[in-house]
Order: C-alpha cells, then sequence, then structure tokens
C-alpha cells in the first residue's frame, strides 16, 4: 500500500488561478494529507525546468500550458495530476478546488482506502 508523501502545484505569482487561490487550497490539501506542499514558480528558471518535466510527463502539457496544475506524488514513485486551472474566470478554478476537497477520492486517500 502506498501512501502520498508530497503535493506540488506548478504555478505563477502573476497568476490569480494561483496566488492566492491555489496556494490557499493547495495547503488546505496539503495539511488534510498529511504532506508537505512544493510551489514551482515557471517564471523561477531552476522552478521552471523541473515544473516543465512535471506537467510534460503527467499534466496537461500544451506548448504554453494552462496553470496552476497540482500533482500528488506517493510513495511508490507515481506522480498522479490532480487539477489544472481553467482559462477562464477564477470562479471556475475556485469550484475545481472545492470539487477535489469534498471529492470522496480524497475522503478515501485521508483514510488510507486509495492507494
Amino acid at each position: 500500500m502506498s501512501t502520498p508523501v508530497r503535493l506540488t502545484i506548478v504555478l505563477a505569482p502573476w497568476c490569480p488561478h494561483c496566488v492566492p487561490l491555489s496556494v490557499t487550497e493547495g495547503g488546505r490539501l496539503a495539511r488534510r494529507l498529511k504532506v508537505p506542499l512544493r510551489l514551482l514558480d515557471i517564471d523561477h528558471a531552476a522552478q521552471e525546468k523541473k515544473a516543465d518535466q512535471l506537467v510534460r510527463r503527467y499534466g496537461d502539457p500544451a506548448p504554453d500550458y494552462l496553470i496552476p496544475q497540482v500533482f500528488l506524488e506517493w510513495a511508490d514513485g507515481r506522480v498522479q495530476h490532480l487539477l489544472t486551472g481553467f482559462s477562464e474566470e477564477v470562479p471556475r478554478t475556485a469550484r475545481a478546488w472545492t470539487d477535489l476537497l469534498r471529492s470522496d477520492w480524497l475522503r478515501r486517500v485521508v483514510r488510507g482506502e486509495e492507494t
């Protein structure tokens, strides 16, 4: 059985879907999962490379990909893409966070039933 080990959010500080919305909600999710939260800023050169690799391998890639993108890393090495922000209004991304935080999947993970 594998357990979550880290939550990562790919973001940019100028993006209203990212800051403060996804940083705040990502913090809530990380606390519920009892894992550290890692923020990868696409405007920071060293972090951008890691962010691009993560999105290309596990996320919703495009030449100019949408942010935020949220990933859960598991102890067995798996990386699970959880959320991509929407290009529409910020409330649409907020609804996606609400849906994730209220999901049966998250309840199962917190109870240790989802691996």
